[in-house]
């Protein structure tokens, strides 16, 4: 179970075998350490001497975010024991034979996604451009096999990334202000929530990674750094379009976020309210894995990314920075959970699994790579 705690000013307090999160004299929330895998805490959040043990004791990974999602910091459970996997990963570091093979199938994966998302786009909302820039980048994948470093492999991601940044926007129903991918800091919603959705996917695919025994720093197509976590987000590549990306358009398009959603000294862009229910995520065809033909109509990280730079004059769409209010910072964790329990076929173990456990299966793929059980590593492509 993963836990995410918002409410500031709120204390975790230890009671017993469980937890308790509390505010003034009101309780929260009454968590069972036994059943936690993650907690996430955002902001002024309280913990004791002894639910920090409490979580230490029952390997919870514990996760520290500003009020606003931006990354600071974690406590983890004990290292892994098998020191001779990790023996192994930094052995692996020294073999560029190795390192290409990995990063061009991490590369060749997220590229792949990419286009498969424009195509659909193209389909669901009749956008000729797309399918360009889909092209590109489908002549961009053709060139990975003739590789000879992983500085070229970085630099056919960069342009890939860039043709794809290029029309986003056109996934939207509405005009947003997106105008490309501006990180620090987020000048529009839709870089707002993309930024606050990679965190937390990051987050979930360094638990994937230690869930799978492997050290989270020892990586490939980022390079290594003070610091930086280069493994996870090389595994976290092939999922940033699966989950994150498809994911801002169905809460956008979907209207689950809404103008006043977000404040700025300068208004942002104007969304209609919509009164309805809340629709489900998990039902909007540009986020799932694979698509039938007939649904067509129907329709802040702590690392240096490849494809960001910092926002020019130009680029700046609303007040420096646009940020989420608490209530839809809430819908937006609310919708992520929901799509990590999205299911899908995923062959290698042929059954359906969920996106969630997808992150773990993929982690406990790469590491029989490592280890020489599978020649070549697979990553999850959006069909």
């Amino acid at each position: 179970m993963i836990v995410y705690v918002k409410t500031q000013g709120a204390k975790i307090v230890k009671e017993g075998k469980h937890l308790l999160v509390k505010k003034g004299d009101g309780v929260y929330n009454t968590l069972f350490t036994y059943k936690l895998e993650q907690m996430v805490l955002f902001g002024n959040i309280e913990i004791t001497h002894g639910a920090l043990c409490q979580l230490m004791r029952n390997g919870v990974d514990t996760v520290f975010l500003s009020q606003h999602g931006r990354y600071l910091g974690r406590l983890t459970p004990l290292e892994s024991k098998n020191v001779f996997l990790r023996k192994r990963q930094y052995l692996m570091l020294a073999d560029p034979a190795f390192g290409l093979r990995f990063a061009r199938c991490v590369v060749a994966g997220k590229l792949a996604n990419m286009a498969t998302v424009l195509m659909r786009i193209k389909r669901s909302r009749n956008a000729p451009e797309t399918y360009a820039r889909a092209k590109k980048i489908k002549d961009i994948m053709d060139m990975l096999d003739h590789a000879e470093s992983i500085d070229s492999l970085r630099g056919y991601e960069g342009k890939g990334s860039a043709l794809y940044f290029e029309v986003f926007r056109y996934g939207f129903v509405e005009d947003f202000g997106f105008s490309k991918r501006v990180r620090r800091p987020p000048t529009d919603p839709v870089n707002s929530v993309l930024s606050l959705l990679y965190t937390l996917l990051m987050n979930r695919v360094y638990a994937a990674v230690r869930i799978a025994g492997l050290d989270p720093y020892p990586g490939f197509l980022h390079t290594l750094d003070y610091g930086r976590y280069s493994l996870v987000l090389d595994l976290m590549e092939e999922f940033r379009t699966i989950v994150a990306d498809t994911l801002v358009f169905s809460l956008f398009n979907l209207k689950i976020l809404k103008a006043d959603d977000f404040y700025s000294a300068v208004p942002v862009s104007s969304l209609e309210n919509c009164e309805s229910p809340t629709p489900d995520v998990s039902k909007d065809p540009i986020g799932l894995i694979a698509m039938d033909e007939t649904m067509a109509c129907n329709f802040d990280l702590p690392e240096q990314r490849m494809d960001e730079e910092p926002a020019s004059s130009d680029q700046i769409t609303g007040k420096y920075p646009v940020m989420l209010k608490a209530e839809a910072f809430k819908r937006v964790i609310d919708a992520f959970e929901k799509k990590l329990t999205t299911e899908f076929f995923y062959a290698p173990a042929e059954r359906q699994i969920t996106y969630g456990e997808a992150l773990i299966h993929q982690a406990g793929h790469y590491r029989k790579v490592l280890e020489g059980e599978v020649d070549m590593y697979q990553p999850v492509l959006l069909k």
